[in-house]
């Protein structure tokens, strides 16, 4: 594609722009590169790859997916894309590198067939070694790889030995040997000698700044690696580099002390909450992005760099608003959304610095139709048997207008797989049973005409009515029992009368003094690999909106966590390849397809407070494409009792919404509605015995409200709301 623009582009911007634009297209010497003197400036997107020239020509020069990183290393670009690893010599003609890399397998359910869609599983990071252009490093969630032939075979350098999965940066050097870098969202910095056989990953984390009430350091977004120039401009390879990090979830730039092994503080803002990611090294900076805006700093003199002088980088970093004008004159000129740019400072320097920025979302997000509907609400979750009464719906009309609230949340499909509704559709008829449902159409024309939005909830994959049907067809299968797998644990207690509860078994004990109480959870299961369990949810989802809801949203979209037996689950809908993302993936691809309106999807709050899907398959950076609306159930009840309990101590569920909202935020690249469900019920643990009162409620509104959501969800469950703050504003 090519869209030829005046050679009066540049006069249209502002002068701020002019004058970037006059550096990255001055005219073209014979010492310049010919593809850096073509196409001076290169534009990654979620659509491809498009290539600004210097006499206004935009052009298409990879268009398979989105682009997330350009690199310029020897004699080829480098793409990181969602379609995995893309290299070029000419930026015409692209090969894929990713042989070695593991596969993800989408399974795709249309007219009672199933395909499959095989793709490279998403790549957290690639970078390049700065003196060889050979090696390459990238990683997944959970895995590290190393090519040493610019990608055309990898090898798998696996991650530290930790259960969690949660890698986001890479880096590759020699300190004198080759060393890889790894940062995860929980356990911080590791590297890895990887010319040492049998080598293993080790920690390197002193000096990051730590979360609070944790031994873990947070989150590092990125990790830079720059070699010293000489004398005549060109890159030093003899001598050692130089390392920098940054934080994902705090503003802080870090200098490796390789020889110390410590991190030493180049810039900090001292605030609790902010982002920095894409470290851009140039010769006399340094260069980041943050939250709305791209920041240079001094770098130190090559001798304190050496080093590494705790002396401080200058504590007011500038603000390059020209690059900020210029990227958004892009949006605005070109009609492009930039996700990753890569440009020369000076196209007449062969050895001039570049200008390389990934990460663009954090400037300004980009709302869609759906998302722009699901925002400014804020509502509770209306149980279900108290809507079909006007008398028992009254106080939560009352309650709604008092507070300024415009959202109710209701249960369609219930927590045990009841309908609550009676459905048009006599397949969903087929597969689900109905239970006291409401009348459907009159409680939506009453939301609608007090003009609140309707959110209908469907537990997806906790169904114990679906569970039975056809003797088990859908249910996750006990290995051990051969029949449908139901979570439980044993206690072992001295021998007391039979226990009356239908969920606990007695079995013997060892010793016969002694009993086992075998105790089981009161949920049952159906296969999240099933495409007939798809299609059943669709079918469901898709009335409801037909028949008026606003939003629908699902919840328990995971896999069992609980059950010292959850080893014995097993999964026989599940095809070669596929693993728990996967699944959730092909479900939600599944639902996108046969449906317009507004979804979201109910997720644990530690899946939205860190870069892991860890247990459930719930990883926020994979499902957000598919969403619109994310809601983390950010309960403090439910997190560790001394979590962010630092004095003092009643701020405690102000720091957990404030903090989990923008990280939930950070994690999806703000492709999504954050809306929280707000804990507005008493839970028997220690932290809430001692705080739970009106303020603890208020205090977690307000911290959702200060990190800038648009909307939460209050829940309790049996429907008391006597704690709801007042004065809600309901946008």
């Amino acid at each position: 594609m090519l869209v030829k623009f005046p050679v009066t582009l540049p006069i249209k911007l502002s002068a701020g722009m002019i004058c970037l634009w006059l550096l990255v297209t001055p005219c073209i010497t014979a010492q310049t590169e010919a593809a850096q003197g073509e196409w001076p400036l290169l534009i990654g997107t979620r659509d491809g790859l498009y290539s600004l020239d210097r006499n206004g020509t935009l052009s298409l020069r990879w268009s398979g997916g989105a682009v997330r990183k350009i690199i310029r290393s020897g004699d080829y670009w480098a793409l990181l894309s969602d379609q995995g690893i893309l290299v070029s010599t000419d930026l015409i003609h692209w090969e894929a590198r990713n042989e070695g890399l593991p596969v993800k397998t989408i399974k795709v359910y249309e007219k009672g067939k199933k395909s499959f869609i095989y793709m490279v599983q998403e790549l957290k990071d690639l970078e390049i070694h700065p003196g060889n252009p050979d090696l390459m490093v990238c990683a997944i969630k959970d895995a590290v790889f190393l090519s040493r032939d610019k990608g055309r075979g990898w090898v798998n350098l696996g991650m530290p030995a930790y259960r969690t999965n949660g890698i986001k940066a890479v880096a590759v050097a020699n300190l004198p040997e080759l060393t890889v870098f790894l940062s995860h969202s929980l356990y911080g910095i590791h590297y890895i000698n990887a010319d040492i056989p049998g080598a293993k990953w080790l920690e390197l984390n002193t000096g990051i700044e730590n979360l609070e009430t944790t031994g873990n350091p947070d989150e590092v977004s990125d990790i830079a690696v720059v070699l010293p120039q000489t004398a005549d401009g060109q890159p030093g390879e003899t001598v050692m580099p130089i390392i920098y990090a940054a934080q994902t979830f705090r503003q802080r730039v870090y200098q490796l002390d390789w020889k110390g092994k410590r991190f030493v503080t180049r810039w900090s803002d001292g605030g609790d909450f902010g982002t920095v990611d894409s470290l851009d090294i140039g010769k006399h900076t340094i260069r980041f992005v943050q939250d709305g805006g791209v920041v240079e700093l001094d770098r130190q003199s090559p001798a304190e760099e050496a080093a590494v002088s705790p002396q401080a980088i200058p504590p007011y970093p500038r603000q390059r608003w020209d690059l900020l004008e210029f990227i958004a004159g892009l949006t605005e000129n070109l009609g492009l959304q930039p996700t990753c740019l890569f440009f020369w400072a000076d196209s007449y320097n062969p050895y001039s610095e570049h200008i390389n920025l990934s990460e663009l979302w954090l400037l300004d997000s980009a709302d869609t139709l759906r998302t722009t509907v699901a925002k400014g609400r804020e509502g509770l979750y209306l149980p279900v048997n108290h809507a079909g009464d006007q008398n028992a719906l009254k106080p939560y009309l009352d309650l709604i207008a008092q507070r300024g609230l415009n959202m109710v949340v209701i249960d369609m499909k219930d927590d045990y797989g009841r309908l609550r509704f009676t459905p048009n559709n006599p397949a969903i008829s087929a597969k689900g049973r109905v239970f006291r449902p409401i009348e459907l159409e009159g409680f939506l024309k009453n939301m609608k005409e007090r003009g609140i939005y309707t959110v209908a909830r469907i537990v997806v994959f906790k169904d114990g009515e679906l569970a039975k049907k056809e003797g088990g067809k859908f249910a996750v299968w006990d290995s051990r029992t051969n029949k449908s797998w139901a979570g439980y644990y044993d206690r072992r207690q001295k021998k007391t009368d039979a226990d009356k509860n239908p969920l606990v078994q007695i079995l013997p004990a060892d010793d016969p003094a002694y009993e086992i109480l075998r105790t089981y959870y009161d949920e049952s299961w159906v296969d999240p690999y099933s495409e007939e369990v798809w299609d059943y949810i669709a079918a469901i989802a898709g009335e409801l909106h037909e028949r008026g809801f606003d939003e629908i949203q699902f919840d328990y979209i995971r896999f069992p966590t609980d059950g010292v037996n959850l080893p014995d689950a097993r999964y026989r809908w599940r095809d070669n390849g596929m693993d728990m993302d996967s699944a959730l993936l092909s479900f939600l691809r599944h639902i996108r397809s046969q449906m317009d309106a507004p979804i979201s999807i109910d997720i644990y709050g530690a899946n939205g407070w860190y870069r892991t899907g860890a247990r459930t398959g719930q990883e926020v950076e994979l499902l957000a494409p598919y969403v619109d609306v994310i809601c983390p159930m950010y309960y403090p009840s439910h997190f560790e009792q001394a979590f962010l309990a630092q004095a003092p101590a009643e701020l405690r569920p102000y720091r957990i919404y404030y903090q989990g909202t923008q990280r939930t935020e950070r994690i999806s690249r703000d492709q999504i509605v954050v809306r929280p469900y707000v804990q507005a019920f008493y839970l028997n643990v220690s932290y809430d015995r001692k705080y739970y009162n009106l303020d603890y409620v208020r205090r977690e509104v307000e911290g959702v409200r200060d990190a800038g959501s648009p909307g939460l969800t209050y829940w309790n469950n049996s429907g008391r709301y006597d704690d709801i703050p007042s004065g809600n504003s309901g946008s």
